[in-house]
């Protein structure tokens, strides 16, 4: 069962200090690493207050990856708000500042069924708004944007970008270049060179 969220508990200092621990342990040493011990030591707390705050681990591991993703789905509206919508998506797409913790939630959904639950209704969200918004876009550039429907653009942007950024996390990159001008291309053909951020 999912954790509700609950408001009492939003802006709690402690809670957020144990939400960031838990991220820390899982870059530093992967999720298996995180136990209420470990978050109390490295929040300076007692580890009690994991299961005060969550009720159990799978809980926090949900409420973690919650907060990863709405960060992320804030960022994705405003790229597509932006004046070169499909360049900005591309990048908030491919930024790989969260891909190491992406793996080990993904790595983390095997084991558990929470995880794995929160990570489909949040893919769901992400690519209903992508597809919302992309489509918008396309049908505003009329014909210099055929060649793609929105769903495969949006499926092409997200699959290619997740899966250079996991053969890079082992040191593997050949023929990236070429994909990401593959992308890169159609983005100048539709939208113009890449325009700094006003």
């Amino acid at each position: 069962m999912k954790p509700e969220r609950s408001a009492d508990t939003e802006d709690s200092s402690t809670r957020s200090a144990l939400l960031d621990a838990a991220e820390h342990i899982m870059l530093e040493e992967g999720y298996a690493a995180v136990s209420s011990r470990r978050l109390g030591t490295r929040a300076e707390v007692n580890p009690a207050l994991v299961y005060y705050y969550f009720g159990n681990m799978d809980n926090l591991f949900v409420e973690l990856f919650r907060r990863g993703a709405d960060r992320s789905y804030e960022r994705q509206l405003l790229a597509l708000e932006s004046a070169q919508p499909l360049w900005a998506l591309w990048e908030a797409i491919h930024d790989q500042s969260h891909t190491a913790l992406t793996m080990e939630f993904v790595a983390l959904a095997n084991h558990r069924k929470a995880i794995r639950a929160e990570i489909s209704d949040s893919s769901r969200r992400f690519r209903t708004l992508q597809l919302e918004a992309v489509t918008k876009v396309l049908a505003e550039y009329g014909n210099h944007a055929v060649g793609y429907t929105p769903g495969a653009l949006v499926l092409l942007m997200s699959s290619v970008s997740r899966f250079l950024r996991m053969e890079e996390a082992f040191d593997v990159d050949t023929g990236h270049a070429d994909v990401i001008d593959l992308i890169e291309s159609f983005l100048r053909e539709v939208e113009g060179e890449r325009r700094p951020a006003i």
